[in-house]
């Protein structure tokens, strides 16, 4: 059996898929004008501002990534300092395609989609309404009932 490669009109020029996970952020650079590249970045700090000091290096605008479990919130976090678009996305939106096993394939994978414009960002409340959030989970286990 052949495998079919799917063809996708590019709509974004420059982007980027990050497959975040507990330990480590892959990441791949994709579009018009530069070569596509993939990196492994650590979860610390200083790790995703490295990330962040490379995209913005190649002046990609957009980028996604997978909201697997709670590991993507420090990454969103570090990287809203750069002037970059970055959306999270439903994992069900991305899986759906068999045959990607690695974690290179994947953030190719969510590359590939966002600069077709075929992923829809979920919603992330505003920071302040987030700590409102934390304020009252803190609260409510706090409380003796």
């Amino acid at each position: 059996m052949d495998k079919k490669t799917i063809e996708f009109e590019q709509v974004i020029e420059r982007g980027f898929g990050l497959d975040v996970h507990r330990d480590t952020v892959v990441a791949t650079v994709m579009g018009k004008g530069i070569q596509t590249e993939t990196r492994s970045y650590g979860t610390t700090t200083s790790s995703l501002k490295e990330l962040g000091e490379w995209l913005a290096s190649l002046k990609v605008t957009d980028g996604a990534m997978e909201s697997t479990g709670i590991y993507w919130k420090p990454v969103l976090h570090v990287l809203r300092e750069y002037p970059l678009n970055l959306i999270v996305v439903n994992a069900r939106h991305i899986k759906n395609v068999p045959g990607r096993k690695t974690d290179k394939a994947d953030s190719q994978w969510i590359g590939k989609l966002l600069i077709s414009g075929l992923l829809k960002g979920s919603f992330i409340p505003p920071q302040n309404i987030q700590e409102l959030g934390i304020c009252n989970n803190t609260r409510r286990s706090l409380s003796v009932r």
